[in-house]
């Protein structure tokens, strides 16, 4: 780096710890999860490093049960700003995204950059200003930490939400044999230089990258039907993004949410389907191997912006300008979400188990549902529901859920116990409860 170069970073890192102070932000962010095992943390410290990150960062990663070697890792990108930030912080205590982790013997990991308020989300989401390597530090350590050195070696599956989808895109186009797939929710790298934004910096598009399948999925009010507001740019950059991919044959597509601007809204309800499909076909059999081709024999199109997919071979318009599936099953559930987001579930969500009476407090254990995660519990007492948890599940983004969503699709803190306190028990009497789980699509486990 140059005299200059050197300079821009010290005063940029001087800025930082200036206007930390100024805007109230002590790091390191003092509300998040207790990280017990299966769940691990590591907290980096702001780097003065030229070219290092210059944010302090947290990861949190949580590891399956039962696995013995780890075969990928699902990460779970956070927004800019420093309420999405923080909300990063229960990332991997989501039991709907463990259950596709879970599925493939991944881990999932979500990191927490300690960014101020009103400070350039460039020093992290561009994974060039230090984020790549803090990332892959990270992974090192947590593997350590955990038990499971591969976590430094094995794919990654990315999903990134605003600037989140800018960085996991970003990483796609810088280590393509590393990423299985890439879900960028309202947020895309740029390729080209932009006269409006000149502090970021266009990416080069690696051939390698092409064969990754990517996924962008803005909500429709971020530009496509309402063309104003904060959020029109969003639009305008993923059509950019994508028809410049489509061009050269890159597996790419395109899921508008119907119902949203930039929250997230029900969009996990298509993109762990859609990284399910990809990473069961990638993934490969033993750790440490390459990363399997995406197969190409049963690819569905559909016009950008349309709502219905067909096969390939049937598709009548430019094929270079098609919205790109991989098969006919996602075609299928990617036609339900783009029309209102309800993809179809016919399947009950896993019984609870473990259920443990202490007095007259019930506790349990429950894994969510593949397909729709989990809306609430019902409790029973002698065959008849007395109550549920939560007592009335929310969700102002989207289906109610029973850890709640924050903007960047994370449970909200405090997380929610599963426990239930029989108040009305009648002293004395021996009682018998069930537990039964509810999935987002209103199906009862047995």
């Amino acid at each position: 780096m140059d005299n200059l170069g050197l300079i821009m970073n010290r005063l940029l890192f001087a800025l930082f710890f200036i206007t930390s102070a100024l805007w109230g932000q002590n790091p390191p962010y003092d509300a998040y999860p207790d990280a017990e095992p299966p769940y691990y943390r590591l907290r980096y410290e702001a780097s003065t490093k030229p070219g290092e990150l210059i944010f302090p960062v947290k990861y949190s990663v949580w590891i399956p049960d039962g696995v013995k070697t780890l075969r990928g890792v699902i990460v779970h990108q956070h927004g800019c700003g420093e309420g999405s930030c923080k909300s990063g912080l229960t990332g991997a205590w989501d039991l709907h995204w463990q259950a596709l982790a879970r599925r493939h013997d991944c881990a999932l990991l979500a990191p927490s950059y300690e960014q101020p308020g009103k400070a350039d989300c460039q020093m992290w989401c561009d994974p060039r200003n230090g984020s790549d390597q803090a990332f892959q530090q990270g992974l090192k350590d947590l593997g350590k930490k955990s038990g499971h050195p591969e976590l430094s070696k094995v794919p990654w599956a990315l999903w990134g939400h605003s600037g989140g989808g800018h960085w996991a895109g970003g990483m796609t186009l810088l280590h393509p044999e590393r990423v299985a797939a890439a879900w960028l929710r309202s947020g895309v790298p740029f390729l080209e230089a932009n006269p409006d934004r000149t502090s970021i910096k266009p990416h080069e598009l690696p051939e390698a990258a092409l064969r990754v399948p990517i996924m962008c999925n803005p909500g429709t009010k971020e530009g496509v039907t309402l063309k104003t507001g904060r959020f029109a740019r969003v639009w305008p950059a993923n059509e950019k993004f994508l028809l410049k991919i489509r061009a050269k044959g890159g597996l790419i597509g395109l899921s508008v949410d119907p119902l949203t601007a930039h929250e997230c809204g029900n969009s996990r309800y298509m993109a762990i389907p859609w990284l399910d499909a990809c990473l069961k076909a990638r993934l490969p059999a033993k750790a440490g191997e390459a990363l399997k081709p995406m197969p190409v024999d049963k690819v569905w199109l559909a016009p950008l912006l349309g709502k219905k997919a067909v096969p390939a071979a049937k598709f009548p318009g430019d094929k270079k300008k098609a919205v790109w599936l991989p098969d006919a099953k996602t075609a299928r559930q990617w036609m339900q979400f783009v029309k209102d987001t309800k993809v179809a579930d016919t399947t009950p969500p896993p019984a609870p188990t473990h259920l443990k009476t202490k007095g007259n407090v019930l506790t349990w254990q429950a894994r969510a549902d593949f397909e729709s995660g989990l809306s609430h519990f019902i409790i029973e007492r002698d065959g008849e529901e007395i109550g549920t948890v939560p007592e009335e599940p929310g969700n102002r983004f989207g289906r109610p859920l029973f850890q709640g969503l924050q903007y960047s699709d994370t449970p909200t803190f405090p997380l929610i116990e599963m426990k239930f306190n029989d108040k009305l028990a009648k002293e004395g009497k021996k009682h018998a409860y069930r537990v039964v789980a509810v999935n987002t699509a209103g199906l009862r486990s047995k």
